[in-house]
């Protein structure tokens, strides 16, 4: 039916509608007869996969994303958060660990120096008292070279142990972005009941009335569709 018939029918023109409708059942019957030889069923992927008018490969950082599950923004944002805490919480457990064992070996050179202080103590007294002795004088040199290797040890796990503390307090930046994010999300979710509140309506929307598919002025050729036609005089005859 084309909008010219459609305008005649609101006008109140007289129209055979016996004939328009052996047009269209012929149409629909033309349409089936066409369809039917056909065992291959229609992809419904093809109609989604049309690229919108514009849409390039250059333009495509311009069109927003499809509403998928992994383009969902608040829900990737969910889970950044949630995932980096745990990687932090990780990574705290790590640190924690490396420093407590540095510790423990901060402490066991320490009783190792104790010893190596005692050994040369006794050897530079060997040493006075023997003084013909090699011996002596060659462990007393051997225990004075492991003395400064040992400290040496102690402060590189000293330093070390101030740069992992340095580590953690920065890791506590994570912290305050992962609050960042939230608040974005926050900021977001707001944004998002404000808008449903705004557009929302008094009218359910299985209830409202369809758009038209041609106003008066548009630059288409849509035609009125047979479901649209039903509706329409189905409503005449609810107003009679």
């Amino acid at each position: 039916m084309t909008q010219e018939e459609l305008d005649a029918l609101m006008g109140g023109e007289d129209l055979d509608i016996d004939s328009l409708d052996e047009v269209e059942l012929g149409s629909e019957t033309e349409v089936e007869e066409e369809i039917a030889p056909s065992d291959e069923v229609p992809d419904k992927k093809s109609s989604s996969d049309e690229k919108p008018f514009g849409y390039s490969d250059d333009t495509a950082h311009h069109w927003p994303l499809p509403a998928t599950e992994e383009h969902k923004m608040v829900h990737q944002l969910d889970d950044v958060t949630k995932e980096s805490e745990e990687k932090a919480s990780e990574i705290f457990d790590i640190i924690e660990g490396i420093s407590t064992t540095m510790m423990e070996k901060e402490e066991s050179i320490a009783e190792i120096v104790e010893i190596i202080n005692s050994n040369i103590e006794l050897f530079k007294t060997l040493s006075e008292k023997f003084p013909d002795v090699e011996a002596f004088k060659t462990q007393l040199a051997k225990n004075e070279k492991a003395l400064v290797n040992s400290e040496d040890g102690i402060e590189m796990l000293q330093t070390s142990g101030d740069e992992i503390m340095n580590v953690m307090d920065i890791m506590q930046y994570q912290d305050i972005h992962r609050q960042k994010i939230e608040r974005v999300i926050n900021v977001m979710r707001a944004l998002s009941k404000y808008m449903n509140t705004l557009f929302e309506g008094q009218i359910d929307d299985e209830k409202r009335v369809s758009s038209a598919n041609h106003i008066p002025g548009d630059d288409t050729e849509d035609l009125a569709s047979t479901e649209d036609i039903e509706a329409l005089l189905a409503q005449f005859g609810n107003n009679d």
